[in-house]
């Protein structure tokens, strides 16, 4: 099993999770249940962003859930009661998806944002909030292990989009007008990945390739470094940052040990008796590859007293036991065929 850390600072208090049906809320959300909070999820289960009903539905008596996007905070906010804190989930991740359709990522990631953040500082001023960044505004990395303080120099509408949402939670905290707490993550896997949809991940792509044993790909030379980080992990980073009050208000959130992408991938086939096969990188692909991250995440192990526990080799194991052949189809909104989707466009 997984190492649990103890968080009884949850027990009774009142917690919003935004996007709590995807991938990460959802794993977030039954840890608050299991841990005695009182969770409000808000989730537009928009197509492509993960979302599903299914990933709360042993928990859905324990759960009161909002079927709104959080643009639509006026239908919502007064039917809630003031949070202790709020997790912020909701957004879309997918890489290729921003280039291919920017105004659409312009509208989850900026505008959806800033309209529930504004009102949040409204109608409840200096409430903690946890937002889920991630590591691509630093595009290409000048050096590596990649810090807090790398230049901003994202390759994608995604990262783009996303910078502008973390800068709407600094600001507003550096008004005063709310406490927010920007986790910049890297490659996050685990149960309830929406196997099925586009762009969310490498790691989706080699485990639903792994669970139907095709061929593991790899694009480019597969030198390019990653560090890939278990939402265990990733949802005790979450609980560490809504209760310790730290200097800093933005972490890098990475896991154990960086891979290179063929030893993960080698992991991959081996898990699902599968071959690997080597590929060019399309033009799409090749202009948003970051090419080799691993971040330096001294600063929240010193602040947050966070470190990752699940070494990637156990937790794609785990990870893979996780999904039962009933639900891999069904554990994304979206179904292409039997996993149908390459590997290139998420890297």
């Amino acid at each position: 099993m997984l190492a649990v850390m103890d968080y009884g600072e949850y027990r009774d208090k009142c917690v919003l999770v935004t996007g709590g049906l995807g991938f990460i809320g959802s794993n977030l959300v039954i840890r608050l249940i299991e841990l005695g909070a009182r969770v409000t999820v808000v989730d537009s289960l928009a197509p492509g962003c993960g979302g599903n009903r299914e990933n709360l539905e042993p928990f859905i008596g324990a759960v009161q859930i909002k079927l709104a996007d959080i643009s639509e905070v006026e239908s919502f906010a007064k039917e809630i009661q003031r949070p202790d804190l709020i997790f912020n989930v909701a957004g879309a991740v997918s890489h290729s998806g921003s280039m291919e359709a920017p105004l659409r990522d312009l509208e989850l990631n900026t505008h959806a944002q800033l309209v529930f953040l504004s009102k949040c500082a409204d109608r409840f001023p200096g409430v903690r909030i946890v937002y889920a960044g991630t590591r691509q505004v630093y595009g290409v990395p000048n050096f590596l292990p990649v810090t807090e303080d790398h230049p901003i120099a994202p390759v994608d509408f995604n990262g783009v989009h996303k910078f502008a949402a973390s800068s709407y939670h600094l600001l507003l905290s550096k008004l005063g007008r709310l406490d927010a707490v920007v986790l910049r993550l890297t490659n996050v896997y685990g149960p309830h990945m929406a196997l099925n949809v586009k762009g969310q991940g490498l790691l989706t792509v080699y485990i639903r390739n792994a669970l139907a044993h095709q061929p593991i790909e790899i694009y480019g030379n597969g030198k390019q470094l990653r560090d890939p980080v278990h939402v265990s992990d990733v949802v005790d980073a979450f609980l560490s940052a809504g209760v310790t009050f730290s200097k800093s208000r933005v972490f890098n959130i990475s896991g154990p040990e960086p891979l290179q992408v063929r030893q993960i991938a080698k992991i991959a086939a081996a898990a699902g008796h599968c071959e690997i096969i080597w590929r060019e990188f399309g033009a799409l692909e090749k202009a948003i590859d970051i090419g080799s991250y691993r971040a330096e995440a001294s600063r929240v192990r010193g602040e947050l007293k966070w470190r990752p526990r699940t070494r990637f080799e156990q937790g794609f194991a785990e990870t893979l036991g996780s999904y039962d052949p009933s639900r891999r189809v069904s554990c994304g909104e979206q179904p292409a065929g039997m996993f149908g989707i390459p590997a290139a466009e998420v890297l």
